[in-house]
């Protein structure tokens, strides 16, 4: 780590430690090398919960297509809420230019803000999908921009610039596109469908994966060493390695695409014996509802990790417990009042049709299970205001001023970027939950509920070597 980056490393480090000796709580800085928070409000000194954005200056919302290689850091950040403002801040520019509007050669044009002339394709949607770069065998992936790999009954149906999303119940691994939230259950809308999802990479981290050999079984026996993927280091402007997890819904009623981040898709159901499912591959509408990102940087050896929602997704339990609903949502009915909220739906979960109940279309009633302490509850609402408003300047209209920053989940221990094989670095805030991509792991509970850094912590290769905290190279074949 260079001698620029050590200040802000060393603060973070003392921060941790202070903390720790306070009895941070709540989702705060768990680790540390102490027992699990207690989670109660955290009792640190008044100057620490200031407003989100004070001491900060310079570290703002801005539209620009360059995504940033690194959070950037006022000179004297040394609370959690200002160093969680920063990384907000920073998860926020990575938002606005991951989706910031594409040409028909990829490229992107700085006049054109995301929103400007109505909904648009995005920088990561042109990213390599992981269902193209794991191929049957340990086949060697297409080249970066090729078109995705497809499953012969898709064959000549993607529309041009479509999605191709798959969902499979059954799978070996964890949190991904196939799987989650298959491993307690398919998230299903209010109009009885099932979501989708996709995990994209960017080709800093495509490119190491391919030189590396690490897309199958024998390259990953022959690389014989823990992954470590390349930082973004703002310093020289390289970009880091980052990684894209997707959700999305199907938009029955295109009047519907007025609120939504919407795409053309072919949606894939692969066959299954246990429960009988035919393989079905069709063309839909589809509204994104969830975004995480994850990217490693030079002052986040763990990655720093950004959780975006749809604002019409879910409400909170609070929301629910004071009656404060809107009149509708993508995941939860205000109407049904018996509904038990974050129930898994029953068995057997086939995609191609809608579950039915006692002669009603089963409906998730999801709910945010919110742990996050208040001062990263206030930050985020700080800056998805300015966020929206910077949106909304563009295009009053625009839908991507539909969408809200959950949190931000950053390490307060980095440690160094070039070393593999990192602790969890002691993740603030220590729960995060994205109501469509761990919907139904949200809560304070260690080893069970969801923290990304300390899930994907645990992530390891075929040959058991860590991944460096990513489950995407188990699946190499």
């Amino acid at each position: 780590m260079s001698s620029h980056e050590n200040p802000m490393r060393r603060r973070r480090v003392a921060l941790c430690a202070v903390f720790c000796v306070l009895g941070v709580t709540a989702g705060g800085l768990a680790g540390c090398k102490q027992k699990e928070p207690t989670p109660t409000k955290p009792d640190v000194p008044p100057q620490t919960v200031s407003a989100p954005d004070a001491g900060t200056p310079g570290v703002k919302i801005v539209l620009d297509p360059t995504i940033p290689p690194d959070a950037t850091f006022g000179q004297n950040d040394s609370t959690l809420a200002q160093l969680q403002h920063d990384f907000d801040t920073y998860s926020w520019n990575t938002f606005i230019s991951a989706n910031w509007p594409v040409g028909a050669d990829g490229g992107v044009d700085p006049s054109q803000p995301p929103g400007k002339n109505g909904d648009n394709r995005t920088v990561w949607q042109g990213w390599m999908p992981a269902t193209s770069i794991f191929l049957a065998g340990g086949a060697p992936p297409p080249a970066w921009g090729a078109p995705p790999v497809l499953p012969a009954i898709c064959q000549g149906k993607l529309p041009v610039g479509g999605r191709f999303l798959t969902q499979v119940g059954k799978t070996p691994g964890l949190l991904n596109e196939s799987v989650q939230p298959f491993d307690t259950g398919p998230l299903i809308d209010q109009q009885g469908n099932y979501a989708r999802f996709e995990i994209l990479v960017n080709q800093v981290m495509f490119n190491q994966i391919v030189t590396q050999k690490l897309y199958s079984k024998a390259g990953q026996q022959a690389f014989n060493a823990p992954a470590n993927f390349n930082c973004g280091n703002s310093k020289t402007g390289e970009q880091g390695a980052i990684m894209v997890k997707a959700a999305w819904k199907p938009l029955e009623d295109p009047a519907d695409a007025a609120r939504f981040h919407s795409a053309q898709a072919l949606v894939y159901t692969p066959a299954s014996v246990n429960p009988k499912i035919q393989e079905s591959c069709k063309v839909q509408l589809m509204g994104l509802v969830g975004l995480h990102i994850g990217h490693k940087t030079s002052s986040a050896a763990q990655w720093i990790w950004s959780t975006f929602e749809h604002v019409d997704n879910v409400p909170t339990q609070e929301q629910v417990k004071a009656g404060q609903l809107a009149s509708r949502y993508n995941f939860f009915n205000p109407a049904c009042t018996d509904c038990v909220a974050n129930q898994t739906p029953p068995r057997p979960w086939d995609p191609n049709k809608k579950i039915v109940v006692n002669g009603k279309v089963f409906k998730s009633q999801i709910v945010r299970v919110d742990v996050r302490p208040p001062l990263m509850v206030d930050s985020a609402r700080i800056l998805n205001a300015e966020a929206k408003a910077l949106l909304g300047g563009v295009n009053p209209k625009s839908v991507w001023t539909n969408y809200e920053l959950i949190s931000t989940q950053w390490p307060t221990n980095p440690g160094d970027c070039a070393v593999a094989e990192l602790e969890d670095g002691s993740p603030a805030p220590q729960f995060l939950a994205n109501s469509t991509l761990e919907t139904y792991i949200q809560g304070k509970v260690p080893g069970v509920s969801s923290s990304c850094i300390r899930c994907h912590n645990n992530a390891a290769m075929t040959t058991a070597k860590s991944s460096d905290f990513t489950f995407l190279l188990e699946r190499a074949q």
